[in-house]
C-alpha cells in the first residue's frame, strides 16, 4: 500500500518530501499555500524544482495537493463564488508547477440555497476552471463529506450526480475520506458493511473514479453528519475496519493519506499500526 499523510510545508513547500519521509511515508499531501489565505505570493519556479528533487531524493511516491478550506465552488454568493473560482484556478496552476497530477477539494456548501443549485454552481465551476486552465495535467478529486451543515457530496449520488454535469469527466475523480464516509452513515467498519460500501460506489459513481483516500479514524458514530477525525485505531471506526482498507487489492495504486489529529507527530506510530494489518 502507499501509505502517507498531510505534511506541513513550513520553510517551503521544498522541505516536505523530507518531513514526510522522516515519519515513513511513502505518499504525502500538502497544501500548496497557506490555507486560510485567499492571496498567496506566486510560486517559486525554482522552489518547485526542488520540490520535485527532494520528491525523488526521499521516495515520496507520489504527493496530492488539497485546495484552500475558504474556498466554496458551491456558493450561491456571486462575489463569493468568483472569488472561491479564481482561488481554485490557481491551486490548479500550483499543481501544474510542482507536478503534482491531484488536486482534492470539498464539493462545496449550498448555504442554504439548496442541494440542486448547490450541485449546479459546484459542476458550473468545475467546468469554467477547467475551461480557462485547460484539459489534462491536473485531475480534479471530489472528496466525499460527512454532510456537516449545508455541505455536499456526502451520498455516492451527489458525486455522479456533479460528475455527470462535466464537461471534463476524464481528468475528475473521487478522494475517499474513511471517516466522512463512516459520518455520512456508510458502514465501512464491519466486513458486510465495508463490501455493500463499495459496491454501492461501483454501481453509482463508477469504480475507476477513485483516485485516492484519506484514511482517518472517526471520533462520531456512524451517521451522525458530523466531520471529525480521530487517531487510527482510538475512533468508532476501528483497526478491525482499517484492516478492510490495509488487505483490498483495489487500493494498491493509490495514495492512502492520514488527516488524523497528532499530525506528523502521530503519524509514524500510526502508520506502523496501519502497516501491520497487512496479511502476510
Amino acid at each position: 500500500m502507499i501509505l502517507g499523510g498531510h505534511v506541513s510545508i513550513s520553510g517551503g513547500v521544498d522541505q516536505a518530501p523530507e518531513r514526510a519521509r522522516n515519519v515513513t511515508c511513502d505518499c504525502m499531501q500538502i497544501f500548496s499555500k497557506n490555507q486560510m489565505q485567499w492571496k498567496a505570493k506566486p510560486l517559486d519556479l525554482d522552489e518547485a524544482d526542488r520540490f520535485k528533487e527532494n520528491s525523488a531524493k526521499h521516495k515520496i511516491v507520489e504527493t496530492v495537493i488539497h485546495d484552500s478550506y475558504l474556498i466554496n465552488l458551491g456558493s450561491p454568493d456571486k462575489a463569493l463564488l468568483k472569488q472561491s473560482r479564481e482561488a481554485f484556478l490557481e491551486e490548479m496552476v500550483r499543481a501544474k508547477h510542482l507536478g503534482v497530477r491531484s488536486l482534492i477539494f470539498h464539493p462545496g456548501a449550498h448555504m442554504g440555497a439548496g442541494e440542486h443549485l448547490g450541485m449546479k454552481n459546484i459542476a458550473d465551476s468545475l467546468n469554467w476552471v477547467r475551461s480557462e486552465f485547460g484539459s489534462g495535467d491536473v485531475q480534479l478529486l471530489l472528496e466525499n463529506t460527512a454532510g456537516q451543515g449545508t455541505y455536499l457530496g456526502y451520498s455516492f449520488e451527489q458525486l455522479e450526480k456533479i460528475i455527470s454535469m462535466l464537461d471534463d469527466q476524464k481528468n475528475v475523480g473521487v478522494c475517499f475520506d474513511t471517516a466522512h464516509a463512516y459520518g455520512a452513515g456508510y458502514d465501512v467498519k464491519t466486513r458486510k458493511g465495508y463490501e455493500k460500501t463499495f459496491e454501492l460506489f461501483g454501481e453509482i459513481v463508477g469504480p475507476g473514479f477513485l483516485k485516492a483516500m484519506h484514511i482517518n479514524d472517526s471520533k462520531v458514530k456512524q451517521g451522525s453528519r458530523v466531520d471529525r477525525h480521530e487517531q487510527i485505531g482510538k475512533g468508532f471506526i476501528g483497526l478491525d475496519g482499517f484492516r478492510n482498507f490495509m488487505n483490498d487489492a483495489r487500493w494498491k495504486s493509490i495514495p492512502l493519506v492520514l488527516e488524523t489529529p497528532q499530525g506528523e507527530k502521530g503519524y509514524k506510530s500510526e502508520l506502523k499500526s496501519l502497516r501491520s494489518l497487512v496479511k502476510r
